[in-house]
């Protein structure tokens, strides 16, 4: 019997103030239905309380939603406390309202991809299975 890679695992989260969650629901079906394990953290998630979701289910991935404008803040301070944690080797993903010249900063900083609004499914899935694939990231069941 072949062992089968470890199924990507993905924490996905609204952090701050931002109460529309209609689209990280939808992202989250459709990586459910692409094979992925994902867990959504929920609405008006805290940096920390994120960062402590993403050790406790063993993610490969953490995708932050957030419509707001506060990404500029939020961003560095979850890739802040990821690292402080030891979590550096978990993938970060912003999906949202980001203005172009911000999506830059926030993939020098770190953020592995920025999705915009009518981003198609299809190509986040992909994204992240073949960065998984690349990267050996798939988190453990």
């Amino acid at each position: 019997m072949t062992d089968s890679p470890a199924p990507i695992r993905v924490v996905l989260a609204k952090v701050g103030l931002d109460g529309h969650d209609r689209g990280i629901k939808v992202v989250a079906r459709a990586l459910r239905d692409a094979g992925m394990q994902v867990i959504y953290a929920g609405l008006w998630q805290t940096p920390e309380a994120v960062v402590r979701t993403v050790a406790d289910e063993d993610a490969g991935w953490l995708g932050l939603s957030i419509l707001s404008g506060a990404h500029m803040t939020l961003v560095p301070r979850v890739l802040q406390l990821l690292n402080g944690a030891g979590l550096e080797h978990v993938g970060v993903l912003v999906g949202g309202i980001i203005p172009e010249g911000d999506i830059p900063k926030l993939m020098a900083m770190g953020v592995a991809r920025v999705f915009g609004p009518g981003t198609s499914l299809p190509e986040i899935v992909a994204f992240l299975q073949d960065r998984s694939t690349a990267l050996g990231r798939g988190g453990h069941a």
